[in-house]
This record gives C-alpha cells, structure tokens and sequence, in this order.
C-alpha cells in the first residue's frame, strides 16, 4: 500500500514538473517571439508620440510602434528586388523580369549598392503617396488659343486714278457697300482726256481721207496717229467698249465712268463729290470677303505641334454651338514683341453672310498633325528645381530614389522623358509637394520617417533633435535657476536702496577721479608698459604710490615720475625726483608700491 501511494506521489510529482517544464518553455519561446512595443504616436501627426495608449485631438487612436525584429543568424533584411540585367527595373516582391525571364534578385538593406531613401510605411500611408508605372504613350496636343479674324492681304484691291482731273459723279458714296466686278464706282472729268479723244477722232477722220491716196506713206502714217491715241487711252483704262462706243458715236465724252474691278465690300473711300484728284490719288479701297484669315498666337513650348497644313476649327462667341473649318497655311518666323507668342494663319472660307467678319475674336482649336509614341509620366510627378527636373522612383520595400530626367514635349497632362526612365520602372505620382527641391530631398524625407528609431520621453514627446526652436531640459532649468537668482538680485537691490542712495555723491567723486587719471594717461608720453598700466589703474582705482626717496605717500603726477628699469615711480617733491635721477641704485630697494 506504501509502495503504492509513494508511486502516486511520484507520478503527480514528475507530471506537474513536466508540465511546468514545458509551459514555460512554450510561454517563453512565444514572449520572445512577442515583438516589444517602443511607444505610441498619432497616426495622422506622427510627431506626436506617447509612451501609453491615448487618443490623438481628432479622437482617433494612438498606433503603437514595434521594435524591429533581429535575427539571432545574423540575416540581412530584403529591400527590394530588382532585374539583373536591367538594374533600373525593381519590385517590392519576388518574381521574373519582363524582358529575359530572369528572377529579380534581392537587394538588401546596407548593401553598397542599394540605392534609395527608406520611408516609414505608416508614414507612406498617410500622406496618400501614389506609385504608378511607367509605360509609353502616344501624346497628341490639341492647342486652345485666341485668334483675330483678319482680310486676306491677296484679296484686297486699291482703286485710283490714273490722270488729273475733278469728281463729277460719285456712284458709291459710303463704305461698307457691297459691289461687284465691272460696277460705275465714279464719273471723272478730265481735260486731257477729252483732248485725248479728240485727237483719236481726228486720227480717225484723216486716215479716211488718205483711203484713196495713192501715197503709201500718208497711209501709213495716219495709221500710227491712230494707233498712238488709242494707246494713250488704252494707258488710262479706258475700257475697249467705250472705245468702240466712241468711234461709233464721233464726239468726245466729257466725263470718263471708272468701274469696281472685283466683287467685294468697300472699306476705304477717299473721295468725295467734286473734289479735284491728281493721278496716281488713291479712291477706294475694296476687299474681297468670301476667304478671311485668322491670325492666332501660339506660345513658344506649342510650336513643335504646329505644321503647316493642320486641321483648324473655329468658334465665334457670337455663334454658339457652330464651328467653322480651316487650314494653317502659314507659321510667322518671329514672335510678337509684347506677347512673346509667334503667329499663325488660318485660311478659313466664309459665309454668303460674311459672319466671319475681319476684327473679331474667334477660338482657335489647333489639332496637331504631330503624333511622339515614347516613354511619359504625369507632369505632377516632375520635380522641377529650376536647374534640373527630378521624378522620385519606387524601388519597393518602402524605398525611394530620386532620378534626374530629361523632358521631351507635354501634351494632354503627360510630359515625354527622353532621358533617365525606362518603361516598366514605377515613379511617385503624387505627394511631392512635401519634397521642397532636389537639393533637401533626404532633409524631407527623413522628417516623412516620423523618427520611429528615436525613443519616446518620460512626458510623451519624442527627441526630434533638429528643432532648436524648443529649449532642451537643460536650458530650461538653467533658465529657472537664473531667474531666481534676479529675483533674488532684485530683492537684494531693494533692500540696499537706501544705502546706495547716500553712496551716491562719494561714487560720482570717485568718477570723476577715475577720469581724471584717464586723461592724464593719455596725454602722458607713449611707453612699452603704457597700455599695461593704464589696465592695472584701471582695475586697481585705490592703488598708493611710495616716494622712493622720502618713504611717503606720492600724489600720482606725471611730472613727478620716472621710469627706471622698466618701472614707474612718482615722488613727493622735484628734490626727491632729482636725487633718484643722480643714483637710483640706491633707492631701488625699497618698495615703490604699498
């Protein structure tokens, strides 16, 4: 029965070891495998730290922060992965490269060729950081400018005068009228054209006459003088019916009716009824409607979009909802001087109506003919310094590196990259306005990390250790500390008021003493030991001087002085100052100075 129960005993003993054994070991091993809480922060201020679960001023919850787990092995941490034979293609995970099939191989953390900027993954998170891939694109700009309807330069007509003479009929008397080709636009008359057609008549009447001469030159002559005036008035425009008309008719018009010579709309008129007009005088101006130009400004960036021959639509404001086709038939080779735009013409057909009408405004919708098939990022995702243009890749893992890049054209939002990224590499399409410029980019980006490797304070805060607007604790209990010591001076000065008020006239006497001295110092003659002496008087106002010779006390006079030896001596009387001049070996000894 013993033996029994001491086995029992036994066995609950070795149990309840066992158990205990193994628990433990079980507890133990999943404690340290429990990663260990650093601290708390708000999640959307990560400055904001605490060493306790809170909540942040806008009610959401502290997050903790973990400490990193550290391999016992010594294993290195993955960063990223990236192409081994395309090294600028990476991934934030394992797989095969798009162009050779190849595992991506990893790129640990430290490694000296690993590249980039390590961000903290919450930190990523809230500031709303978005990761796109590059790819290629086919960018085609459509170019919205202004335009200014204008009259075709070839279709504009000038009507004048060829002969001196006086107004007598004046058909079309205003502008803006619409005439046609061949219309009386005025009656001239001209002396010198009735004398002109006189002798054509005459020309006419002799060469009848010499029909029946046997004179062959008479003939032929009278043939010239015709010819010859005919000629003259043929010079003047006159047409060939109203010559025909005045042969048949035989008498001279007084007047000559000059015609429109092409359909069109008068915008000039520079003359009036019975105004005397010399030759080569400008009358009318007429310009021919039915094909206008518009002119458009197109910024410097815009022309390599702009060929000759792009399809153009117009819209007037005037005329909602209806456009109006064109042709660019012209690039201006140089820029308007105010506006720094270059133009372009457009060659547009017009209505029966003339609603394109010259000096309106129109908008000019430019197509570009000019298609670029090429690698493209967002334009928000150029960083732009002024020297250089930067885009910030994503290397995966959390890590970041910013890239110079050169650009190409930009058209519909995209900007082309001819230089620094390939197609497949993934950039940062947003967030960069917290990235100042190129030259701060790891300042930045290590404020982004929130400090997750600096330990939390006693009072919740964390050390940021560049703000050096806040006083550390230092200064700040030497600040306390030097406040209580003037408050203690300043009760100190209230308590001895009253008796620095009556040492008021013995500090003024000896004031004036102490400059006294100082101008007699700079007067007195330079020496090596002037500047030395004048610091101890200064620093020691109540020094006695010891007559050498007599052993009494000296007033400090310069005339009763001398420097023997390097050092200076004052005496009581010009006696005493003579006889140490005569042998001042025997007063050297004793003290000049008490």
């Amino acid at each position: 029965m013993k033996k029994i129960v001491i086995t029992a005993i036994l066995s609950v003993v070795i149990g309840l070891a066992g158990g205990w054994l193994i628990f433990h070991s079980t507890s133990h091993r999943s404690s340290s495998a429990e990663r260990r809480i650093l601290f708390y922060r708000d999640p959307m201020n990560p400055q904001n730290t605490s060493p306790t679960p809170k909540k942040a001023p806008d009610g959401m919850d502290f997050v903790p922060v973990y400490e990193e787990a550290r391999s016992g092995t010594g294993e290195k941490k993955i960063a990223y992965y990236r192409d081994p034979m395309h090294p600028w293609f990476t991934s934030d995970k394992p797989g095969k490269a798009p162009d050779c099939g190849m595992d991506l191989v990893p790129v640990y953390e430290g490694e000296s060729d690993g590249k980039g900027i390590k961000i903290d993954p919450v930190v990523v998170q809230n500031i709303g950081v978005k990761v796109e891939e590059v790819v290629k694109r086919k960018l085609n700009k459509t170019i919205r400018t202004v335009g200014k309807v204008d009259y075709d330069e070839r279709r504009v007509y000038s009507v004048n005068s060829k002969i001196m003479g006086w107004v007598e009929k004046l058909y079309v008397d205003y502008t803006g009228k619409l005439i046609h080709k061949g219309e009386p636009l005025m009656e001239l008359y001209s002396p010198e054209l009735v004398s002109t057609q006189e002798e054509y008549l005459q020309a006419l009447r002799y060469r009848k006459k010499l029909q029946e001469s046997s004179l062959e030159e008479a003939r032929t002559g009278s043939d010239d003088l015709i010819q010859s005036a005919r000629r003259r008035l043929q010079y003047w425009d006159i047409p060939e019916s109203e010559i025909k008309a005045l042969e048949e008719r035989g008498t001279p018009n007084k007047t000559m009716t000059i015609y429109s010579p092409v359909d069109g709309v008068v915008i000039e008129k520079m003359v009036q009824k019975g105004q005397n007009i010399m030759g080569g005088m400008e009358l009318y101006k007429i310009a021919d409607l039915s094909t206008v130009w518009v002119l458009a400004d197109v910024y410097q960036y815009e022309l390599p979009w702009v060929k000759v021959g792009g399809k153009i639509e117009i819209e007037l404001s005037y005329l909602p909802g209806k456009s109006f086709k064109g042709t660019l038939t012209y690039i201006y080779p140089y820029l308007s001087m105010e506006t720094k735009t270059a133009k372009v013409r457009v060659e547009v057909q017009n209505t029966q109506s003339f609603e394109l009408k010259p000096d309106m405004y129109a908008t000019v919708k430019i197509s570009s003919p000019v298609n670029v098939y090429d690698v493209a990022v967002p334009d928000g995702a150029i960083i732009r310094s002024g020297e250089r243009n930067i885009v910030v890749m994503s290397l995966g893992g959390g890590y970041f590196d910013p890239r110079e890049v050169k650009l190409g054209v930009s058209a519909e939002g995209y900007v082309q990259i001819l230089d620094g990224i390939r197609a497949g590499e993934k950039i940062v399409v947003s967030s960069q306005f917290l990235i100042d410029s190129e030259s701060n980019l790891k300042a930045a980006i290590s404020q982004m990390a929130g400090h997750a490797d600096m330990p939390p304070r006693q009072d919740g805060t964390k050390e940021t250790g560049g703000d050096m607007s806040k006083p550390m604790e230092g200064q700040k209990h030497s600040a306390g500390e030097h406040k209580g010591h003037q408050i203690t001076d300043t009760a100190k000065a209230e308590q001895h008021g009253g008796h620095e008020m009556n040492q008021q006239p013995v500090k003024k006497e000896k004031r004036a003493r102490s400059q006294q001295r100082t101008r007699e110092m700079q007067d007195a003659p330079a020496s090596g030991h002037q500047s030395h002496e004048m610091q101890d008087m200064e620093t020691a106002p109540s020094q006695k001087f010891i007559d050498p010779v007599c052993g009494m006390e000296a007033e400090q006079k310069e005339e009763l002085s001398y420097t023997h030896a390097g050092k200076k001596y004052y005496f009581c009387s010009p006696d005493d100052l003579e006889k140490f001049k005569k042998d001042p070996q025997k007063y050297v000894g004793q003290s000049h100075q008490r």
